[in-house]
């Protein structure tokens, strides 16, 4: 296992900052880990572990060393007459992933093709798209203590999975290195077609059977046409979170803005659509933040839940941006948004 020094982070994150790390080390299993109280750097060094570096905005260097995680390996490790198990390295790109399970019939996975970023991020954000989630496909997790130097297993149960959340991003945050993760799949799919624009883009494909495959091609196309491909210009998807409002807040909403977007959650609360609530609204009354630019900061012109870099902006700059967002939803609707992306 080499230590890297000084080592620019640009290519490691899908905004494209182009900040440095003190100190980088490719993981690739968990015997590299066992090795890093060895290593002859200060002990109680920050670290920063990083998957495919696709729900992360750095604001500067990262004055610490920076784990990447690269364990790989795809295996079924059990079946029965409902379903397949399949365990795969934390460090398989989550696409690939789910391509895999659909080239060999495991379903449950084809609403979130084309999710960025590595398998050991999806519980930790518990991913979700298309009206599906990771914690309804989850069996367990292994992963790695970094002070008590061991692994645990961890459950569904153990995970406390909520909506773009999970135990990784606050109880346990920086304690744990996810190692693997094991899904249970489907032998007989059950199709969930019934959010945003799969049926009609199923309609549009001319699909007169659905299957596994055929979604997942739907959910491609959709998100090809939305999203921004990070290879050629810098995001990390969704930047902030859908807010809920109680059913009043969002009556009172509705009679003002007849137009809002929303959706009944099973507590009873309304989900809105923050894409909505950014396109309109503006940095000024009268305009939208939907395809605004200052610099090489912005928002894209497709997706206003989407932040770009298009080439040298600044994790700061970003940030900033998404800080006046913030503000202008919160003053015009008076409903708080929350970043989806971690902050670094």
């Amino acid at each position: 296992m080499q230590v890297l020094e000084n080592i620019s982070l640009r290519p490691y994150n899908t905004f494209g900052i182009d900040a440095k790390a003190r100190y980088f080390v490719h993981i690739r299993s968990v015997e590299d880990l066992q090795q890093l109280p060895a290593l002859d750097i200060r002990p109680k060094l920050p670290l920063l572990v990083l998957g495919g570096g696709s729900n992360l905005l750095l604001m500067e260097d990262f004055e610490g060393l920076v784990l990447k995680i690269d364990i790989k390996g795809i295996e079924k490790i059990n079946e029965d007459a409902d379903n397949i198990y399949i365990k795969s390295g934390a460090g398989e790109n989550w696409h690939s992933f789910v391509m895999h399970c659909i080239e060999n019939g495991w379903a449950g996975v084809e609403n979130l093709a084309l999710i960025p970023g590595c398998v050991g991020a999806s519980p930790m954000q518990n991913i979700g798209a298309y009206g599906v989630e990771i914690k309804s496909v989850f069996h367990e997790l292994t992963a790695w203590h970094i002070e008590e130097k061991c692994n645990y297993t961890f459950t569904l149960k153990d995970c406390g999975f909520g909506y773009r959340d999970s135990v990784f991003k606050h109880k346990y945050k920086d304690q744990f290195v996810i190692l693997n993760v094991t899904y249970r799949l489907n032998k007989k799919p059950v199709f969930n077609t019934s959010y945003g624009a799969i049926e009609q883009e199923l309609q549009r494909m001319g699909v007169q059977q659905k299957s596994i495959e055929t979604i997942a091609q739907a959910v491609i196309n959709i998100r090809s046409s939305k999203l921004p491909d990070p290879k050629e210009i810098g995001n990390a998807g969704s930047f902030f979170k859908n807010p809920s409002v109680n059913k009043e807040k969002y009556l009172q909403l509705k009679t003002t803005y007849p137009d809002i977007v929303g959706y009944d959650n099973p507590d009873g609360t309304v989900k809105l659509a923050a894409g909505w609530l950014i396109e309109h609204s503006g940095p000024v009354a009268g305009t939208s933040w939907k395809g605004f630019r200052m610099g090489d900061a912005g928002v894209h012109r497709m997706q206003s839940l989407v932040l770009v870099n298009y080439g040298a902006a600044t994790g700061k700059q970003l940030y900033e941006l998404s800080e006046n967002i913030e503000r202008t939803v919160e003053d015009q609707y008076g409903v708080k948004l929350e970043r989806e992306v971690n902050i670094r």
